[in-house]
């Protein structure tokens, strides 16, 4: 994905033995396993796999058989469609004597496509305070961009341990196996993919720097459990639905692994911002971390956008996000702070969706606001940190994600009604037509 080819081992002279992929005898008496991303014959540059020198083979379990899957759903033809600009106040953690962990606090809000043709995407949320005991879970439909929103994640993979943080993303690419550890309350984003995965979007003019670097991605270092365990349970994610298999060792027995298929972490304080530095406000599309790209050049199944702390440095121009009518889909969540241009409503841990062509933009508040103030370099978003998830599909809401949940803001349109007329038919006379960049002088 990042033309990185990482070598994690347990004892070094483990990889030194192995001079090919598939031995007759691995030293140790450890199995080969590939695990393989892309279909055999795709073209080197998107060519990913890992193999995997580990204690037992994946194979060591029982029939799967199917289970509840909760509030999670890849089903989205159910739900009538609904155009509205829709806002979710904050998300529930559990209830006071409930134990809930990751898998069981999966939650989906929106979403398009299906994952049985391998197209759409999926947004769900996740809401846990206990600790996933002797399971491992693993997305056979697609990639999981989890964005923690309050409470850390302790990860454990096939290929070693993650801890992520809130201001921190994590990627596991599908067929991973992972558990996830949490201390108390803990709830977040996640952005599921069903076409391809994760890659770093082009820079174009940009050049070779910016953005999110690619030394900035940390991958996991090869850390084994040899446990004999019976009943521990291994859940996949296949064709939207849940099956679980019974095995008697934990799955976290890999010694050693290379490969450039693997999860990864990325520190979101780290994202190069670019920024308009002489008028007008730039698409977001500069703020892009990663991107899922489509058939079609330049359109993207899903993309990952933040809105960083940066400078705002633009002259004569209205700086806060534009009013807007999209050909995407575009889901937005906050992890801190206040968002500049709904200071109100929108609330960390909360959400709210733009479907597609539904007008939104800034309420009235900070219309009149930034209409008014003084045009000098402030800092923007100082102490906050959201994000979008963009689609070009149109997304559908899913039954959890209007009613079960109860938290859809009804009053959401109420932030843009306060909105005045302002046209004045007699402006040239009364200002001198003075609009526009200082420099120039319209005629």
């Amino acid at each position: 994905m990042f033309n990185i080819y990482k070598y994690c081992q347990y004892q070094e002279d483990l990889l030194l033995f192995l001079f090919q992929n598939n031995p007759q005898i691995c030293p140790y008496g450890l199995y080969a396993e590939q695990l393989s991303g892309s279909a055999f014959t795709a073209p080197r540059s998107y060519n990913v796999r890992t193999w995997f020198y580990r204690i037992r083979p994946a194979v060591c379990h029982k029939p799967f058989s199917r289970i509840d899957q909760g509030n999670m759903s890849n089903d989205f033809s159910s739900t009538v469609p609904d155009p509205a600009q829709t806002r979710w106040k904050p998300f529930d953690f559990p209830k006071k004597g409930e134990e809930i962990d990751f898998v069981n606090g999966l939650a989906t809000i929106c979403g398009a496509g299906d994952p049985k043709s391998r197209h759409g995407i999926a947004i769900h949320v996740y809401s846990c305070n206990i600790s996933m005991t002797n399971k491992a879970f693993y997305n056979s439909d697609g990639d999981f961009l989890i964005v923690p929103q309050e409470g850390s994640l302790y990860i454990k993979t096939e290929m070693g341990k993650i801890v992520v943080n809130p201001n921190e993303i994590c990627v596991i690419p599908m067929g991973i196996r992972f558990n996830v550890s949490v201390s108390g309350n803990t709830r977040g984003y996640i952005l599921e993919v069903f076409d391809a995965h994760f890659e770093l979007p082009s820079l174009g003019p940009i050049g070779a720097n910016g953005l999110a670097n690619p030394r900035d991605f940390e991958y996991p270092t090869a850390c084994y459990e040899d446990l004999d365990i019976n009943g521990y349970k291994v859940i996949s994610k296949y064709q939207g639905a849940f099956f679980e298999a019974l095995q008697d060792h934990s799955p976290f027995d890999v010694v050693a692994w290379h490969g450039n298929y693997a999860p990864y972490k990325y520190d979101l304080s780290k994202f190069m911002v670019i920024n308009s530095v002489a008028f007008d406000h730039a698409d977001p599309s500069i703020f892009t971390v990663l991107t899922c790209q489509s058939v079609k050049p330049g359109v993207a199944i899903a993309d990952f956008v933040i809105f960083p702390p940066r400078w705002g440095v633009a002259d004569h121009t209205f700086r806060p996000p534009y009013y807007h009518r999209n050909c995407m889909s575009e889901f937005m969540g906050l992890i801190l702070g206040k968002y500049e241009a709904k200071e109100g409503g929108f609330l960390p841990g909360g959400a709210s969706l733009h479907s597609m062509m539904t007008p939104h933009g800034p309420d009235s508040e900070c219309f009149n606001k930034a209409s008014t103030e003084d045009l000098k370099p402030v800092r923007v978003a100082d102490g906050t940190m959201s994000f979008m998830f963009e689609s070009s599909l149109s997304m559908a809401i899913t039954d959890w994600g209007a009613k079960i949940c109860e938290k859809v803001d009804d009053e959401y349109y109420k932030c843009w009604q306060g909105i005045e007329k302002k046209f004045n038919p007699n402006w040239r006379d009364e200002t001198n037509g003075e609009s526009g960049p200082p420099t120039k002088k319209r005629r």
